[in-house]
């Protein structure tokens, strides 16, 4: 593999010393930009451009052409795990993702296995060797998971859902049920996170997007205890270097430090909690990445700027921080707004580095 010539994204995770705040974007490679749907629309659908390694890899690199970023991110989805568990899952248009077989019965559960890394997911990690060839370090490789909560949450909704009306009966009716699939899962993230890191991925981030759904002693047993058991089973060193791993909670932050004492290196913010509120109250424990509200590239680039600029001063001096927004970039954003927002980062982040 080729020498890394920008790793600070790395080190920032790591909270060593940079020379400004590493920025990369959740969703950089997607719809608001015009050769990502050009790219889509040679694939056909959004599934098969995730098992093309090569077209999977040309939509990664697509931001990198366009915008200083300090890190690139597998193109997949959250689901490919449930999918290759054989749930059939489809894609609707306006509705999204679709299981024709959802898990709703301790039977079901009970036909759940841990997939083949290599034969059921291994367009996966064909895709994440692809791209850190073609990156030739370039910048680093971030792998990801959706977390066993959020994976849990469509496997049993049978898709999206705003109330989660059937996954929350499970857990109060049949908790022994639920925490079955989630073991399962937790299981099947750390072999999947665990075969990226093997084949090139440079950092990983499980992504528990529905955590803010829980109340917080749910959120401690049917979310946190299977991010814990996904940290402690990873590989945390390859090529002779750390790899870390960053949880991210959406409308988690009332549980930061709870996160932080899993031993992760890092937390992902969303936008409802300050990041000077974040950095006081975990310390040096963990690093931090985040927060800006996604909204805000709807806005003129020179208030991006001003956003951005008042983001690096609450974070304040030092290293640990991991400029990004508190979710993916909106579909509709304008890609200069987005080139405002990042070249801002590069622009004024440097004097909290000296």
């Amino acid at each position: 593999m080729a020498a890394l010539q920008n790793d600070r994204f790395l080190r920032a995770l790591l909270k060593e010393e940079v020379d400004r705040t590493p920025v990369w974007m959740m969703r950089q490679a997607g719809r608001y930009l015009p050769e990502y749907r050009a790219t889509r629309a040679k694939a056909g659908n959004f599934m098969d451009l995730c098992r093309n390694a090569e077209l999977a890899c040309e939509v990664t690199l697509q931001p990198l052409e366009r915008f200083p970023l300090d890190a690139a991110i597998l193109f997949s989805d959250i689901l490919t795990i449930p999918d290759a568990m054989g749930l059939g899952l489809r894609f609707e248009t306006g509705e999204g993702p679709v299981f024709d077989k959802p898990v709703r019965t301790l039977a079901d559960a009970k036909k759940l296995y841990v997939p083949d890394m290599g034969s059921d997911l291994g367009y996966v990690m064909n895709a994440v060797s692809t791209i850190r060839k073609a990156l030739n370090g370039r910048v680093p490789l971030i792998g990801f998971s959706g977390s066993p909560w959020t994976l849990a949450t469509y496997m049993v909704e049978g898709g999206s859902s705003k109330t989660y009306s059937k996954i929350k009966a499970m857990m109060y009716d049949e908790p022994m049920t639920l925490h079955h699939i989630l073991d399962v899962l937790a299981d099947s993230v750390i072999a999947y996170l665990n075969a990226q890191i093997e084949a090139g991925a440079q950092a990983v981030q499980v992504f528990d997007t529905w955590g803010g759904v829980l109340t917080p002693r749910d959120y401690q047993e049917f979310s946190l205890r299977y991010m814990q058991k996904i940290v402690d089973g990873l590989k945390r060193e390859n090529e002779g270097r750390k790899v870390p791993v960053i949880l991210f909670t959406k409308g988690g932050g009332q549980w930061l430090e709870a996160m932080a004492d899993t031993g992760c290196d890092a937390l992902g913010l969303d936008w409802t909690t300050d990041i000077d509120n974040a950095r006081a109250r975990v310390g040096d424990k963990v690093a931090l990445q985040g927060n800006m509200d996604p909204s805000i590239l709807y806005a003129k680039p020179e208030r991006i700027r001003d956003e951005v600029a008042h983001i690096l001063a609450q974070y304040g001096k030092g290293t640990g921080h991991v400029f990004n927004l508190g979710h993916g970039i909106h579909p509709e954003v304008n890609p200069e707004h987005a080139a405002a927002f990042i070249n801002a980062v590069v622009e004024l982040s440097p004097q909290y580095h000296v």
